[in-house]
């Protein structure tokens, strides 16, 4: 393999507080000669000489509080000097041949802003999703060359980002403070007419849900809410920024209602979980609709 693709890339993970064995698995599936940056969402990544005595190649910084994931993901990539940056989820696993494929792409002859990846087979089945698809159910799979095609968006667990294209090196908007960070990079991207690509032959293995507290079963209640609250925050914002305020309203409204009305059948079944997730998801949308920021926070 020619080092010199390689030397153009860095590895950027973002973790909070995540189980260190999915960490791990993740740091593991990385070819040694990259060069991988951990940046800890928080004041302190605890034990963090055990990993660094494992992998030559890591460095890890924190960025003293939680910047959520597009000012988490900003930070570290204005803390890396290659062209190129691979933003990671914790909770993935790299195919044994992306490093491999990946060298096709980091050269001067491909122009490109982002790039996503591809899933396994059985991932897609569990997850009922691929890792690219379009806004508009018209659309159709257009095919750039044999490896690539053309998508509207790609999912965020895994993007590689030409970083010379972005001023000072902000990608995400940093108001968001999770979900739908992906699809509004994408979205603001295609309005500038960039294309977004996504490749057949970069595999990983997301797990998802699992890169924080969601895998703790006595915290799997305010996993909830908080996901609650900032998916249907994060929804309003992104129609309402890449949209208008009236189309962010007209998609919503109707679910701020049935919230309303979910929230009441479980506080009268005595169902306090399924209260809380309509309960978080009604305020999130709420407070996105009245213009507050993004606040909540575990």
């Amino acid at each position: 393999m020619n080092n010199n693709f390689l030397n153009e890339l860095t590895v950027v993970i973002l973790t909070y507080k995540t189980n260190r064995e999915i960490l791990f698995n993740c740091l593991n599936s990385i070819d040694k000669r990259v060069k991988i940056k951990i940046i800890e969402n928080s004041q302190e990544f605890i034990k963090k000489e055990d990993l660094l005595n494992q992998f030559p190649n890591l460095s890890i910084e924190c960025t003293g509080k939680n910047l959520g994931f597009g000012g988490g993901n900003n930070f570290g990539f204005k803390k890396i000097d290659t062209k190129y940056a691979l933003a990671l989820s914790p909770d993935t696993v790299i195919d044994k041949n992306f490093f491999q494929n990946v060298k096709i792409y980091l050269n001067d002859k491909f122009e490109f802003s982002i790039l996503g990846v591809n899933f396994y087979e059985e991932d897609i089945k569990k997850n009922g999703h691929r890792s690219y698809g379009y806004f508009s159910k018209n659309n159709i799979v257009k095919k750039y060359n044999e490896t690539l095609i053309e998508a509207d968006w790609i999912i965020g667990c895994a993007i590689i980002i030409n970083l010379d294209k972005f001023l000072d090196n902000k990608v995400f908007d940093e108001n968001i403070f999770i979900y739908f960070e992906d699809f509004d990079l994408c979205k603001g991207l295609a309005n500038k007419g960039i294309k977004v690509y996504a490749s057949k032959i970069l595999y990983i293995k997301h797990i998802g849900n699992s890169s924080s507290i969601a895998i703790i079963p006595e915290l799997r209640n305010a996993s909830n809410k908080f996901r609650s609250w900032h998916w249907r925050w994060s929804e309003f914002y992104f129609y309402k920024k890449n949209y208008s305020y009236l189309f962010a309203l007209k998609k919503c409204f109707l679910k701020l209602l049935k919230f309303m009305f979910m929230m009441a059948y479980f506080k009268i079944t005595f169902n306090e979980e399924q209260f809380d997730i309509y309960k978080y998801s009604f305020l999130g949308l709420y407070n996105s609709i009245i213009g507050r920021k993004s606040f909540y926070r575990i």
